[in-house]
């Protein structure tokens, strides 16, 4: 079953209410607002229901799975305003047709993270529990998240973590700035951190981090180098190579392993990429690696 773990579409009716708000995040027709940033026009047909099924099935996949958008920063809004958003995402997602699924977002805005949204999407059909990175940046945040991973731990869900809001370039600053340097920083300090205190509180959870976790498996000789484990490679942490090509691919299977490595897009914000790395390492990266991540459907 070739699958795409990681792309974005947006269902009409959370369209629909992003454009009823009068604040970011919010859509003035096709034009989005967020704190900070410039509008950025959207394109329609990358959220045309018809246009993505076509793309996706020419693709050859089986397996699509919708993310929300994490940058937007729905998760942190005021429970009475993230609540419907985070329901015209999930039912749109579920209603789409072959072969979209959809990741299950919580709201992360409360003062204690509730279970139970999410233990209803996952046992609805959600893949597994999403999470911006900006939720998991160290101790504290992995503690705070803890009763929501110990939920999808019990559902045998991976945790797949998204990067999160970020804040706007330096004056002069270049459009890729957001994706290229707060992106990459929120997913090297989770992915450390998830070392350091998410795997010791959670030994079963299944894990995988967007855009290879910002290349962190890299940085083995100088973690090794500071007193720490280079040369434990965690069975259950996945890496997702949206952005990425071959040279980034193959340096990360050189890391951690060809197991790891699991097939992402992030469509529309970026077309798939296969590495050229054989037909059994892109078999290994969209087929078997994430049937071990996502199990049992």
């Amino acid at each position: 079953m070739p699958a795409d773990v990681h792309q974005h579409l947006w269902p009409p009716q959370f369209v629909d209410l992003l454009r009823t708000r009068d604040a970011p995040p919010r859509l003035d027709g096709w034009t989005l607002h967020l704190p900070g940033e410039p509008p950025y026009a959207v394109a329609p047909a990358d959220h045309d229901p018809s246009t993505r099924t076509e793309l996706a099935r020419g693709d050859g996949l089986d397996r699509a799975l919708l993310s929300l958008s994490s940058p937007l920063g729905v998760e942190y809004l005021p429970p009475a305003e993230a609540a419907p958003l985070l329901d015209a995402f999930h039912e749109g997602a579920l209603a789409l047709p072959a072969p979209f699924g959809v990741w299950a977002s919580p709201c992360l805005s409360a003062p204690a993270p509730d279970p139970a949204p999410v233990v209803r999407l996952l046992r609805r059909g959600c893949a597994g529990l999403q999470l911006p990175a900006t939720a998991l940046l160290d101790a504290t945040g992995w503690a705070r998240r803890a009763p929501l991973l110990d939920a999808a731990a019990r559902l045998d869900k991976p945790l797949f973590v998204h990067p999160g809001p970020a804040p706007p370039p330096p004056p002069g600053g270049p459009p890729w700035w957001p994706a290229l340097v707060p992106y990459l920083q929120q997913l090297h300090a989770a992915w450390f951190a998830f070392r350091a205190f998410g795997r010791p509180r959670h030994p079963r959870l299944r894990v995988c981090f967007a855009a290879l976790a910002g290349l962190a498996p890299l940085h083995g000789e100088r973690l090794a180098a500071r007193g720490g484990d280079r040369g434990r490679v965690d069975p259950d942490v996945y890496y997702e190579t949206s952005s990425y090509g071959t040279r980034a691919v193959d340096a990360v299977v050189r890391a951690v392993g060809i197991d790891a490595v699991v097939s992402g897009s992030d469509r529309p914000y970026a077309a798939p990429d296969l590495p050229d790395l054989g037909a059994a390492a892109v078999h290994a990266l969209r087929t078997a690696n994430p049937a071990r991540l996502l199990g049992p459907a």
